[in-house]
């Protein structure tokens, strides 16, 4: 069965964040995110691959920023 289309709300309830973030980090961090017309879509293991990467770190270059 194919993988479901999620939404900013439910995204970002999938990463416990507020959807605000979502819509930073997909034009500041490149998040994987496909817009469909007016919308957001996202498959969850896209995103949940792009965070181990570390893709979603500070420094948003797949490094955690220094101190």
């Amino acid at each position: 069965m194919a993988e479901r289309w999620l939404s900013v709300d439910e995204i970002a309830a999938h990463l416990g964040v507020n959807p605000d973030t979502i819509y930073k980090w997909i034009t500041r961090k490149s998040m994987p995110a496909h817009k469909l017309g007016r919308l957001w879509k996202f498959l969850a293991s896209e995103v949940d691959q792009w965070v181990k990467d570390g893709s979603a770190s500070e420094s948003g270059r797949g490094k955690t920023a220094e101190p």
